[in-house]
């Protein structure tokens, strides 16, 4: 059993000792532990840092290329070198990686697919009420949207097995906590969440400028993750709405005719909305069908990546749950 921790870095030397120095050197179940490290674009002492610990495996990007890539390119590194199972942690120390045994127990027992280190938030003394709130709303939008019941969808501490990465995709630029639970939900890989307390803060977080900017990214990823897999049902619930939006100015303007008819010419406009939000009504669920057809084509278009992902690794496709 192999495992991959990798540690993407922006900037991390302050931090990145500590985040070395923590992570476990022997692991019951596990034959071989790997870090790895993600440099993304630093321009301090990160590299130089992370060898004088001695490690040996990097990924570097001249520029900053964003956690969403970080991610996949350690992950395509990882699997390429024999990786059984990849952890991704952070170069600002936030997680404690000396629970990095109890994330991996649910994969190494054969019970999970991912573990997710659930951070506890509402016990965060550096989070605000409003970030709190805000973490447990995007928690139950992933869980709703994913089918699934986990407390920190947001949490970067995650063990992922080689199995679940074959299946995964990440494609969006910001973040690919959402994204992949809501893949892996709909993908059918058991999740498991573990108990974690995070290490006190060291720097404020580099993945967004402003709170307003992180709700709509996440939101925006979200959103898009649920459309890839449940499209019909996206814009049918549009299409649905703006039917029934539609009936009320009809059934306005039936109304006049019957009761008062001598005012029915003053409100064509009731008429005019009305057919409006019906054509509205019809082109949203049009749009349904068609993304439907297209969802149909991407999953055809990712079990043919799937079986490249195999060949290009390795692996044998009777190691693969399916």
């Amino acid at each position: 059993m192999k495992v991959f921790i990798q540690v993407p870095c922006l900037n991390e030397e302050q931090t990145l000792p500590a985040v070395l120095s923590s992570i476990p050197k022997q692991i019951d179940g596990v034959d071989e532990i790997v870090i790895l490290i993600i440099d993304d674009g630093s321009t301090d002492r990160t590299l130089e840092v992370a060898r004088e610990h001695g490690v040996t495996h990097f990924v570097h990007h001249t520029r900053n290329m964003g956690l969403a890539r970080s991610f996949r390119d350690g992950v395509h590194y990882a699997l390429a070198h024999g990786a059984d199972i990849v952890v991704n942690t952070d170069g600002d120390n936030q997680y404690p990686q000396d629970r990095i045994p109890d994330l991996l127990a649910p994969l190494l027992a054969g019970e999970a697919d991912i573990a997710i280190g659930d951070r506890q938030t509402h016990k965060i003394a550096h989070f605000s009420w409003g970030k709190k709130q805000l973490q447990k709303l995007g928690s139950k939008v992933v869980n709703i949207a994913a089918s699934t019941n986990l407390p920190d969808a947001a949490s970067g501490f995650r063990a992922y097995s080689k199995e679940s990465l074959i299946r995964l995709n990440v494609v969006t630029q910001f973040s690919y906590c959402m994204e992949t639970i809501i893949q892996a939900g709909n993908k059918r890989l058991k999740i498991a969440s573990v108990p974690i307390e995070t290490n006190a803060k060291t720097r404020e977080s580099r993945l967004f400028n402003s709170t307003p900017q992180h709700v709509f990214k996440s939101a925006e990823a979200i959103l898009r993750s649920y459309i890839m897999f449940k499209p019909f049902g996206f814009f049918a619930s549009i299409g649905t709405v703006m039917l029934i939006a539609a009936l009320i100015p009809f059934v306005r303007y039936a109304i006049l005719i019957g009761w008062f008819p001598e005012l029915t010419g003053g409100n064509v406009q009731s008429l005019i909305l009305g057919v409006a939000l019906l054509i509205g009504s019809l082109l949203a669920f049009a749009l349904g069908v068609l993304a439907d057809l297209q969802r149909t084509n991407r999953i055809l278009v990712e079990e043919t990546l799937e079986r490249v992902k195999e060949m290009q690794y390795g692996i044998k496709r009777d190691h693969l749950d399916d």
